[in-house]
This record gives C-alpha cells, structure tokens and sequence, in this order.
C-alpha cells in the first residue's frame, strides 16, 4: 500500500502533484470536504483530472482531518494505491428504499462476498437510521469481515449531508468500498471519554430512534430538568450532554446523541436506535478524558495489527466531541497519532455517526460522540 495526501485550504490546493507512484497507479481516493466545497463540482474534477484511475469516495463532514491536525472549510483528500488488495464498490439512495434497513441490505449485498475482508462504510447522516443500515450490513456481510465507517456532517449547521462517488454526490447516498484479499491487515479501536452521572434508569417506550418515555415519564421533561440552564438552549446543547444506553447482553455502553426534538409530540430523535428496556445514563464532558481517550482508542487499533506497522490511519470522530473541545480539538488527533510513530498517513472527519466493532470478534455498531480508528496495511 502507498498513499499521496492532498489538501485545499483557503482557495489553494497543497501538495497535488508529486506523488511518489504514477498517478495512474492509485485506485481509490477518500475525500472528506465541507459541504459548501463539496456542492462545487470542480474539486472533484480538479482531483480526477489528477488522479484519472482513482474511484473518488467523498463525504460532507463537520470537520476535515489532515495529518495531525483539524481544518474548518477545507478538503482532505487521500489517493490509495494497492498492491496485493483488490476493491469493490457499491452504492445506494436511501430516496429509493422503505426504510433504512432495506437500503442496507441492498447496498451490502451488491458486495461479492469471495474474499471480501473489509467493508468501509460512508453513509448520508441525515437521512439514514445509521443503526438499522448498520443491522442490516451485519446480517448480511460474512461475519468474518471487519465493518467500520461513519456517517457524513454538515458542520453544526444539520442541514443537509453529502456522500458521492465519483461525480455522483447526492443527498441520502450510502457508498460501501469493499477491501478483498488476505493481504490486508486491519486494526480498529474506539473509545468516549465521557463521564456519567445521574441514576440509571430504563427506556419504557421508543419507536427505533425516537424515544417517548424513561421509567414512564416524559423523557424529553425529564432531559430538561436533568440539563437545567442548558435546556433552553436544546437541541444544540444536547451534544453536550449525551446518553449512555446499555441493552442486555452488552458489557459496554453505547452512546447516543439527539439530533432533534419535537416540543409538540414531547419526543426526541436520536443519531441510532434507543430500545425499550434498555438501561440509559446521562453523560457530560470531561476535557481531559476526552482527548486521553483518543490516544487509548489508537492503542486498541494498533493492538489489532500484530506489529505490523499500519500504512494508513483514518480517524472518525463525533460533531459533539468538537464542539465541545473547541480550540483543544486538534489535541485528541495528536493524541491519537502519537501512538503511530512510524509516521503513517492519517486522515479522517468529524461525523455524525461512527461505525466500529466495540472489541475483537464483535459485529460493528452504530456510535456517537466517540472517537472511531482504522489502521490499514498490506503485508
């Protein structure tokens, strides 16, 4: 595996040209762009005038990692050349399906399943129920395969995300890249941070990801006495305060974000899935936790590799984990790419969503508010 990393920041492209390998001979190029750079088609032409043979994935998000750093309003772009892996592409509109769990069946099974090793997962964050498309992928990839991936941003704006591939980019599209071979070696690794507090208590009526009562009460009235002075400012405010759902049969926490709510039917909508009966804690931030807990995520990923050295590092991280380390952000990056002293390409975006097995030998889940690591090597 050989990678080019370019970058365009301030109306300037960095680094286009120059690449150690013939720009033919790159496969796949990952591009994470904020969405108003992205709605401008020439970027993308700009890239596949340079890169000709590379399929372009791109995604909207709330924020573009680039090395050890984090860039507001910018493209971080990765070409991908492979030596030994083969790839396979396939894609979806979540316009043309029922619900979110058809649209992930469909997309998964276009994937040939001989030799498959590895699905990278990038998926619209705005119109998908990212725990039915992740179910769904599940059930329906060998259980072999590692999943991990995340859902698209659109900064703290949530008004619409973005996924193409190639000159394809649209509203609601879900792109699944599939890795084959056994030459390729992945690690994953993610972690929170958070802090909980509060009792725990039980969710008692939810429709997937709408939830309606805890413990039988108004669970939005019962949000907003638990957020105090932070209330008024909801839905925003609520990245800062999270929840932490444990269903049975789980030995860890899966941390929820609302993405809105509904004064009139006194509901609120999550990022995933909230299943009745299914243990719930309020959550708050604890800076230092927060960026300490990206370098441990880093230490997982990098435990998966077995001393092999990953070529390629793509970080996924929550809006909420942004928003509120502000001006420390680019510090939980660097937390995680000291763990990589072998200085790999790193790339990546704040998302609205993150997509990984929670230990070795688990199926993928739907995530918030955590930082998500992939390392990738060929051997």
């Amino acid at each position: 595996m050989q990678t080019h990393t370019c970058f365009f920041h301030e109306n300037t492209w960095q680094n286009l040209n120059g690449s150690a390998l013939p720009a033919e001979s790159y496969q796949l190029m990952l591009v994470f762009a904020d969405r108003f750079l992205l709605e401008d088609a020439s970027h993308i032409a700009t890239l596949k005038q340079a890169f000709p043979a590379a399929t372009i994935v791109s995604c909207s998000t709330s924020g573009e990692i680039y090395n050890r750093h984090v860039y507001e309003q910018s493209i971080a772009a990765t070409a991908i050349h492979l030596d030994k892996t083969s790839l396979h592409f396939a894609s979806a509109n979540s316009a043309d399906f029922k619900d979110s769990h058809a649209l992930g069946a469909n997309v998964a099974a276009q994937l040939p399943p001989n030799g498959l090793k590895y699905v990278l997962v990038i998926s619209n964050g705005g119109k998908v129920n990212g725990s039915e498309l992740v179910t769904a992928i599940n059930e329906t990839v060998d259980s072999n395969v590692i999943v991990t991936g995340g859902l698209a941003g659109d900064g703290a704006r949530f008004e619409k995300t973005l996924v193409g591939i190639n000159e394809d980019i649209s509203e609601g599209m879900v792109v699944l890249i599939g890795f084959y071979g056994e030459h390729l070696k992945i690690g994953y690794g993610l972690n929170g941070g958070w802090e909980v507090f509060g009792p725990e208590r039980v969710i008692t009526k939810s429709d997937q990801n709408v939830l309606y009562e805890i413990d039988h009460q108004n669970a939005l009235q019962l949000y907003k006495k638990y957020l105090g002075k932070y209330a008024s400012e909801l839905p925003g405010s609520a990245l800062l305060f999270p929840l932490a759902i444990k269903t049975a049969g789980n030995d860890a926490n899966t941390v929820r974000t609302i993405l809105t709510i509904d004064e009139e039917k006194q509901t609120m909508t999550f990022a995933g899935n909230v299943p009745e009966g299914a243990a719930v804690r309020l959550m708050k931030a604890n800076f230092d936790e927060l960026i300490y807990s990206a370098g441990e995520a880093a230490v997982l990923a990098n435990q998966l590799m077995d001393a092999t050295a990953p070529e390629l590092v793509l970080l996924i991280s929550c809006v909420g984990r942004k928003l509120v380390l502000d001006k420390r952000i680019s510090e939980e990056v660097e937390a995680a790419a000291d763990i990589f002293p072998q200085s790999p390409a790193i790339t990546g975006f704040y998302s609205y969503g993150e997509i990984s097995p929670f230990r070795k030998t688990a199926s993928c889940e739907l995530h918030n508010q955590t930082m998500t690591i992939t390392t990738l090597s060929e051997i």
